[in-house]
């Protein structure tokens, strides 16, 4: 083994663009000693402190001078861990340290730190602990022969990175043509995370912000490699042994998602106000104001609308890539916009800027700025970079200029170009600082920048914050969703967004979006109807794009488009109690709305690198279509029983099935036991009480689903005012069984009673039905059901349909009896 990665020495240091000979930290000198849950041991060549967070999950520091950095908190945003009980103990050749799940085993010749679970297994054996080439730190450990990797951010290259080489820095792909610069998919790192999952069980943060490299078994075949251009090898090692539990003690560490408000989960629609670049003088308040009401007329459910780079002049330094905060002369009355906007019940307006303080016709703020000292400083430049990282120059910028648009009705920002600090940006031939610190800050930039609006507006609003942002790194789910970048309408790119999406929630991001129909050019119709398809079951549901006159608007693209567009804009809104409730589940768990199939099923090979389906949250299976023309499609259904949601076909699991495919319809489908929650469909989130829940149920051995919720805005839930109501179903022989409990916490919300409807499939009609313990009336027709308690057997869908009586304030215990 340490031959051959000798061997590859000149891959791995062409790998980490390093010319400098390798400097181990060398052997174990001395030193040992222990101080609360740290553990410090004295090299040749420096100092290694391992530090345990939890019984789970530990850090490893190596400091060649023997001082380590200090605390950072855009990636990291919880350093304060209990005491963690670890047994530690000295042998000739090893230290042991062991917790109640881990024993770690740190090998003094070479030094060396070797990790196995409780049973004795091992998991992760440096082979090449903690070394240094120039200022480029690296470690290399072994690769077993069945392990697999995932994670790593927004990648649309892969999802089983096993044998690959990856490079991640913030930023798109460069050079011309596009087809192999900016839209190259290899290159593409809008949110690269250092961050990966092993099918073994275990995942590494390697918490370094500068570029970093990793080769994962491309080089040497039973080794993998990873490190960072410059700064401190620092790493943390998760034991799960569960994907779920990894992504849990990850997010613990880089923090939660944080609920969205429930309106957010609606449709959110980005506009140019009518003039994309090169088109600017079209743009008007009025047409925002008629593109709104056109939503509303077409009876199409929308939530949110933003006014994408041409709401502003582009300033007089800057151009595109900056924000002078001045109006552009054809918005005649912002305000009076704003107020028409909500007016028609838009629950949340916003704007989009970009990073820069620029000039403008009657604002100066770059010069005041620059002035005062408020942007970053660069060598050999005056600065205009907002400087995101000094508190004084946030709160300026907020003052001086984004409250100038919030005071007028903004209530959130898009905040884009997070990769030009530090790097050349899209619209600008500017570079920007390209100093050793600023390449320290670069990956973080996108974290400071999405920080500052979202915790400004949260408290400037009253209610949770909202950004949209584009770029990130580690922990930039705390602030909270992004999307996937400016990818073509192109069938070619399609499916790599989808890879985006189910990357990005491997690694710890749960809020995500993408430009449904895709970002530029206009879109093949069909292809439109099946990305929107895809966007309405994605964590974010957006539609934005920068074609001109089509902007991705449903009705620019026939009446199936708009057909399609607004059957599945309906469905989610009925399913936001669903939405909600996964929403939920990942801010306390970390695993994300949309997931990759490896989260649940990571012991499957089968599903390492499915990149077109995946599961939204714990009973859909999403399958979009992304061949154009496509009348079929092969479908993988891991362990367990499923359903078909559209024909209620069922399917045994660990298996691969053929389905068709008609235009407007996803392929769906629903594993044994779901219980999906479902509203009315209205207009607008909050557009009216919610007198009845609808619970779809797929019958199962056993079926449970928490319905979470709360007032729907504000942050009284991270103080524990939130309802849950616990609901299980039970499949026997003599009985279907469905136990509604009455909800539990310190939100009362609207009472409401529910319509069960149960995918019976094949099954015998029931005899009697009962809520709790007493006969409910059969009823002759669904219609004759609505709005009244009673049951109804449809024969030709085979669905049973029951009303309760009692309303949400009490238990509900439904008995069907099939004797």
């Amino acid at each position: 083994m340490i031959n051959s990665i000798k061997h590859n020495l000149s891959l791995i240091a062409l790998l980490l663009i390093v010319t400098a000979k390798a400097q181990p930290l060398g052997n174990y000198k001395g030193g040992f000693k222990r101080e609360n849950n740290t553990f410090h041991f004295t090299t040749e060549q420096g100092a290694v402190a391992l530090s345990f967070c939890e019984e789970a999950m530990f850090r490893v520091r190596a400091a060649w001078g023997g001082s380590f950095e200090a605390p950072e908190h855009l990636m990291v945003s919880r350093y304060d861990w209990g005491d963690v009980s670890v047994s530690a103990t000295e042998e000739a050749s090893h230290f042991l340290l062991k917790t109640a799940l881990l024993e770690i085993r740190v090998q003094k010749h070479p030094f060396g730190i070797a990790v196995y679970d409780k049973a004795g297994e091992l998991l992760s054996q440096d082979v090449e602990a903690l070394r240094k080439e120039g200022t480029a730190v690296y470690t290399t450990k072994s690769l077993a022969v069945d392990e697999h990797f995932f994670g790593f951010g927004e990648r649309m290259d892969f999802l089983d990175q096993r044998n690959k080489r990856l490079t991640l820095n913030v930023g798109r792909g460069k050079g011309r043509p596009h087809e192999v610069g900016a839209y190259n998919v290899l290159e593409a790192n809008y949110s690269p995370i250092p961050f990966f999952m092993s099918t073994r069980g275990y995942g590494i943060f390697l918490h370094n912000s500068f570029e970093t490299k990793w080769d994962m078994g491309s080089s040497v075949s039973d080794a993998y490699t990873f490190g960072a251009g410059a700064g401190e090898l620092d790493y943390y090692f998760i034991y799960g042994p569960s994907f779920p539990r990894i992504l849990d003690h990850y997010t613990d560490l880089t923090g939660k998602s944080p609920l969205l408000a429930k309106f957010a989960l609606g449709l959110h629609v980005g506009t140019y106000s009518g003039g994309t670049w090169g088109h600017e003088e079209l743009t008007s308040d009025q047409y925002v104001i008629e593109l709104a009401r056109k939503f509303r007329e077409l009876g199409i459910p929308i939530d949110l609308l933003w006014l994408d780079s041409t709401w502003r002049i582009f300033g007089k330094e800057g151009g595109k890539g900056a924000t002078s905060f001045e109006w552009r002369e054809t918005f005649k009355d912002p305000k009076g916009m704003f107020d028409s906007l909500y007016a028609m019940n838009y629950q949340m307006v916003g704007l989009h800027l970009r990073p820069r303080f620029d000039n403008g016709e009657k604002l100066n703020l770059l010069d005041q700025a620059r002035a005062k000292g408020l942007v970053y400083p660069e060598p050999d430049n005056k600065g205009e970079f907002v400087n995101f990282f000094d508190q004084q120059s946030v709160d300026w910028w907020w003052d001086n200029g984004v409250k100038r648009v919030a005071d007028l009705g903004a209530m959130f920002l898009k905040t884009d170009e997070g990769s030009a600090f530090g790097g050349l940006a899209n619209e600008s031939d500017k570079t920007g600082p390209t100093d050793e610190t600023a390449q320290r800050l670069h990956n973080v930039f996108p974290i400071a920048y999405a920080k500052a609006p979202y915790e400004k507006f949260q408290e400037f609003n009253g209610l949770r914050g909202l950004n949209h942002t584009r770029e990130g790194y580690a922990g930039i789910q705390r602030y909270p969703f992004i999307f996937a970048g400016d990818w073509p309408s192109e069938w070619q790119y399609f499916e790599p967004v989808i890879k985006a999406g189910l990357n990005i929630g491997l690694s710890g991001v749960g809020f995500w979006g993408h430009c449904m129909g895709g970002f530029e050019h206009v879109a093949d119709p069909e292809l439109y109807i099946r990305w929107v398809q895809f966007g309405m079951f994605s964590p974010i549901a957006m539609l934005f794009g920068m074609e001109h006159p089509q902007y991705k608007e449903p009705w620019q693209y026939g009446e199936d488009a708009l057909r399609n567009f607004k059957k599945y804009d309906a469905l989610r809104y009925a399913l936001i109690p669903y939405i909600y409730s996964s929403s939920y589940q990942q801010y306390q768990t970390g695993i994300p709305l949309m997931r990759a199939l490896p989260v649940h099923y990571q012991d499957d090979p089968n599903v390492y690198n499915i990149t077109d389906q995946y599961l939204f949250g714990d009973a859909l299976m999403v399958c979009p279509v992304t061949t154009k023309g496509a009348k079929t499609r092969t479908v993988y259904l891991p362990d367990g029983t499923w359903y078909n949601y559209w024909t209620g076909e069922e399917y045994e699991g660990r298996q691969y099935v053929h389905v068709t495919t008609p235009l407007d319809t996803l392929p769906l489908f629903a594993k044994a036991g779901a219980i999906i929650p479902m509203q009315q469909v209205t207009q607008y989130t909050g557009g009216q009480n919610i007198k009845q829940l609808t619970l779809d149920i797929f019958p199962g051995n056993d079926g449970r689903f928490s319905l979470y919720d709360d007032d729907g805005k504000s942050l009284d839930y991270q103080e524990g005012v939130f309802a849950i109501t616990d609901i299980a179903a039970e499949l026997t022989a003599e009985k279907f069984i469905v136990h509604v409990e009455q909800p539990k916490g310190g939100f009362k919300g609207e009472p409401h009673n529910f319509l069960f409807k149960i995918r019976w499939n094949g099954r015998t009609k029931p005899k009697e039905v009962a809520e709790n313990e007493h006969a409910v009336e059969e009823m002759k027709s669904l219609t004759d059901l609505k709005g009244t308690s009673g049951w109804f057997y449809d024969e030709k869908e085979e669905h049973i349909y029951i009303g309760t009586l009692s309303e949400n304030a009490q238990d509900i215990n439904v008995n069907i009896g099939l004797n």
